[in-house]
């Protein structure tokens, strides 16, 4: 079915941009609506290729120019039901996008809806589980991480921040849809991970924890990590079955919770040859 634009929208009281508004603002409104915003073509063709339905598509001519257009029209040329478009005036686009140099094209996803129930992990699973995490930063940057190692899921345990927050899809580069994520309360995580066999490694900074460096992560791991500015909590803590460590060298005593992920991710997949 051939894409093409129906209108031409050119007032920011139109109820499509105010509504685009509330999207990118308000985490409730994506929750209520199952909804959220993706900007730029190459995380919407990351999502579209990972099999995210794409309710509604707006774009700049000016900003995406004659290229951009052929390249969203590519994208949805073999699909059955390809998604409505809408053209947005230079003004009015401005208003909605939510980076800078954006590329003319912003569009409007419908949430996949993803349980612990839903993931089918393979025999040898390396997970990452991450509690609390609350900036769109630090969790999309994880989530790169996963995607380039690669790792098989990554757990939320009690956000602080909404999964498909834009800003996150934006910091993951689309990787929020490649990599098989769920939130879920932490005490549900820790179930599933008893219950799968998965033998869980919390990173902190404690007396008992012992260099990752001299950890065994090729069996079925979970690499549990706390949040920015706390850490994992005591309880959590406790709950793991072994505490590791990414030993410090100079003054400061922590990673960044997204750095210190990537060296005990690339740690475990080496081991693994």
């Amino acid at each position: 079915m051939p894409l093409a634009p129906s209108d031409r929208l050119s007032s920011p009281q139109n109820p499509r941009i105010k509504q685009l508004l509330r999207l990118q603002q308000k985490s409730a409104e994506r929750r209520a609506l199952g909804l959220t915003l993706v900007e730029g073509l190459r995380e919407l063709t990351i999502a579209v290729e990972a099999g995210v339905s794409v309710a509604t598509v707006y774009t700049c001519p000016e900003l995406a120019g004659d290229t951009g257009l052929a390249a969203l029209q590519s994208l949805f040329a073999d699909s059955a039901a390809a998604p409505e478009w809408f053209e947005v005036t230079r003004p009015v686009f401005e208003k909605v996008a939510y980076r800078e140099g954006s590329d003319g094209l912003l569009a409007v996803l419908r949430t996949p809806a993803r349980t612990l129930a839903d993931l089918r992990l393979p025999p040898n699973p390396l997970v990452i589980v991450l509690e609390a995490v609350e900036k769109p930063g630090n969790l999309g940057a994880v989530l790169r991480t996963a995607d380039a190692a690669p790792v098989d899921a990554v757990l939320i345990g009690d956000p602080r921040t909404d999964l498909f927050n834009p800003n996150v899809i934006r910091a993951s580069i689309g990787c929020v849809f490649t990599v098989p994520t769920v939130a879920a309360p932490v005490a549900d995580i820790l179930t599933f991970l008893q219950e799968k066999g998965i033998r869980s490694y919390a990173a902190a900074l404690a007396p008992e924890a012992h260099p990752y460096t001299k950890c065994d992560f090729r069996g079925p791991t979970a690499l549990v990590m706390g949040t920015e500015a706390d850490g994992l909590t005591p309880q959590l803590r406790a709950a793991c079955d072994e505490t590791i460590i990414v030993p410090m060298r100079g003054r400061i005593d922590s990673l960044n919770v997204s750095v210190a992920t990537a060296v005990l991710t690339f740690e475990a997949v080496r081991q693994r040859g």
